[in-house]
């Protein structure tokens, strides 16, 4: 069992930035493929940004690409998600999880892709 603990959400005005955070269990975080989904409100979850265990490869969905990095510190167990020039379209809850084995970086993940979630960080952009 991985427990993950997102942070770093807020209200953001429009054109600004965060950088949320995911705190995950288990010495073996290195291994796992991550990544970063969204949940506008009234949408379904949407694939935002992965990353490879070793932090070698990123991949990214069009909505953010250009405007937000993924990133991973496996020193912390933590896995990062930068976002510059936010839109207020990007209000959402922002979710880290862990991908299933077998699954790679480099392909549009779905939810049945993620094995362990988190609760959610909140990120509201205003115009």
């Amino acid at each position: 069992q991985v427990q993950l603990v997102e942070s770093g959400g807020g209200l953001v005005q429009a054109g600004g930035s965060l950088r949320l955070s995911c705190a995950a269990s288990g010495r073996i975080f290195r291994t796992y493929n991550m990544g970063w989904f969204r949940q506008a409100p009234g949408k379904e979850r949407e694939f935002v940004a992965a990353i490879a265990g070793s932090g070698g490869m990123t991949y990214y969905s069009h909505s953010l690409k250009g405007r937000a990095t993924i990133s991973r510190d496996n020193a912390k167990n933590t896995v990062y998600l930068q976002m510059n020039s936010l839109e207020p379209e990007d209000t959402a809850v922002y979710y880290c999880a862990v991908a299933r084995f077998g699954v790679t970086v480099g392909i549009h993940w779905s939810e049945g892709d993620m094995v362990y979630w988190g609760k959610g960080t909140l990120v509201t952009v205003s115009s």
